[in-house]
């Protein structure tokens, strides 16, 4: 990994709260954006649930599910969450913020792991690297694995944990909602 690329990794964490924090602060929530936000971020909730489980991290190459349309669904799902959050705290503010803060680390973090998956599958991610996107889903996913949805990974990947953040940050901007009135 390179230096620049360790950078973003560590400090993506760190930058992380002080961005949401100041989201929070900026956001102005009214009801119909609340609920429209919410409806987005579920369905990035919901990719990334079914990502979780299809993925056994450091033990087999993720191809099947949501990984035969796009190599980065749980990305993709985490921009729909903050798409999603953006619309709930109705603030052009927020919004920025969010999506800075996905540009500036989202790549760097897709580049690492990537490098990652080619060291430790080799052909294997390259061939399938080759035949999925990296972000941008394509709606015909390639038919590299016949595997099934395992609510055992689900839990094992702890996604539920998205779940429950996801819940709290909606109860703060209907909080906030009713607050600002």
């Amino acid at each position: 990994m390179s230096g620049a690329t360790d950078f973003w990794i560590r400090w993506r964490v760190r930058v992380g709260y002080p961005v949401g924090i100041a989201a929070f602060c900026f956001a102005r929530p009214q009801p119909k954006w609340l609920l429209c936000g919410v409806g987005i971020a579920a369905l990035g909730l919901l990719l990334r649930g079914y990502a979780a489980g299809h993925l056994r991290k450091h033990k087999q190459l993720a191809t099947s599910g949501p990984y035969a349309c796009t190599r980065n669904p749980l990305y993709v799902g985490s921009v729909l969450l903050g798409a999603g959050f953006a619309v709930a705290s109705h603030s052009w503010t927020s919004a920025a913020l969010l999506a800075a803060y996905l540009l500036v680390f989202y790549p760097a973090v897709i580049r690492r792991e990537e490098k990652e998956l080619k060291a430790l599958y080799g052909a294997a991610f390259v061939e399938y690297a080759a035949l999925v996107p990296a972000f941008w889903p394509r709606l015909s996913g390639a038919k590299l694995s016949g595997e099934r949805f395992s609510w055992l990974l689900y839990r094992r990947n702890r996604e539920y944990e998205a779940a429950i953040g996801l819940a709290l940050a909606m109860a703060v901007l209907g909080f906030l909602m009713v607050w600002w009135k």
